[in-house]
Order: structure tokens, then sequence, then C-alpha cells
């Protein structure tokens, strides 16, 4: 690779570590640029100094690598305007209830087990989930909210969405060798 400046090597540091979104070590952010770990490693201190110095929202982090993050202090707006990614037990969990919504919290409880309480819990303070007496006053029922959907992105309800997934079953039943591609 040519030879870079400091200025225009920091901004590529820059760049990867914006772009991969994770924590990376400087031999893996030298290994895409072409340059030694140690050009890297100081390319990454004068950017935290950068970042230091403009006193701004964004910092780097280099706990487990380095990594562009919001600085702590901001954390309330990013949970506000983006929830927190769901751990697989949880998403599992909330796509029941939005396949099956509404569906009684009791009935949700035989499908998932008991740990699907706490799932519950954690979907309805995200705003992913309402959580409602249901008529017997025993159980609740659960459904999707509006955020569910504009969070996925989806357009529709998600009876739509169930019917559409429905539909995709049963044509891969009617065509087996599509299933084989479909994985």
């Amino acid at each position: 690779m040519q030879e870079l400046d400091m200025n225009s090597l920091k901004s590529r540091v820059e760049a990867i570590l914006f772009i991969t979104a994770r924590a990376m070590t400087p031999d893996e952010i030298g290994n895409i640029l072409d340059i030694d770990a140690e050009t890297i490693e100081q390319a990454l201190l004068e950017l935290i100094m950068d970042y230091s110095a403009r006193d701004g929202a964004l910092e780097i982090d280099d706990e487990s690598g380095y990594i562009i993050q919001v600085k702590e202090e901001h954390t309330d707006l990013v949970e506000l305007l983006c929830p927190v990614d769901l751990k697989p037990a949880t998403l599992r969990t909330l796509s029941i209830i939005a396949l099956k919504e509404p569906i009684r919290q009791t009935a949700l409880i035989e499908l998932r087990g008991s740990g699907a309480y706490d799932h519950i819990k954690e979907l309805v303070e995200k705003g992913l989930i309402s959580k409602t007496k249901d008529k017997n006053g025993r159980s609740f029922n659960l459904k999707t909210t509006p955020k569910f959907a504009e969070y996925f992105k989806l357009k529709g309800d998600t009876k739509t969405l169930a019917k559409m997934l429905e539909l995709d079953k049963s044509s891969l039943k009617e065509n087996p060798s599509q299933e084989d591609n479909a994985e």
C-alpha cells in the first residue's frame, strides 16, 4: 500500500471502526490496510486524543480492542432511539407472541417455559409488547406494539405476516427442492 500521512491513516482507521461497529485489534486493522500494527496503534492513540479534545458524544474505547461508541452520559438517548439487541431466547419468545397474538401468557409459558416470564418483562420494558389482563383476570394477554413493527420495519399487522409465513411454508412443502435452497 502507498505511504499515507498520519491524518489520512487516522481517517481510514476511523472509517474501519465506524463501519465494523465492533471492537478491533491493531493487527486486524493493520491487515485490512496492509500496514504494521505499531503504526496503526499510533494512529489509534492519536484518534483517541482527537475524540477527547473535541468533547463530543462519541469516544474510542480500548478496553477489549478499539471501538467507536457513544459516551456513557448519552446512553439514555441510545436506548430511547435504538432498543438494545435482544438475546436469542427473548427473540424466540417475541416471535411466538408476534405470530400467535393475542396470546395468553399462560399459553406462552407452556410453550416457552418459566424463563419466558423474564422475557415478557424485558419486552414490556422495551415497549415491544403490551400486557393486559384477560377477561377472567387470571392471566394476561400479550401482543406486539407499534414499536415492534417499527423496530422490525414491518408493514401491516403481524397477522398478515403470520399468513405470509404460512404461505411460504406451504409452498415449500409442495416444492421440496426449494426447501433445501431456502436454508
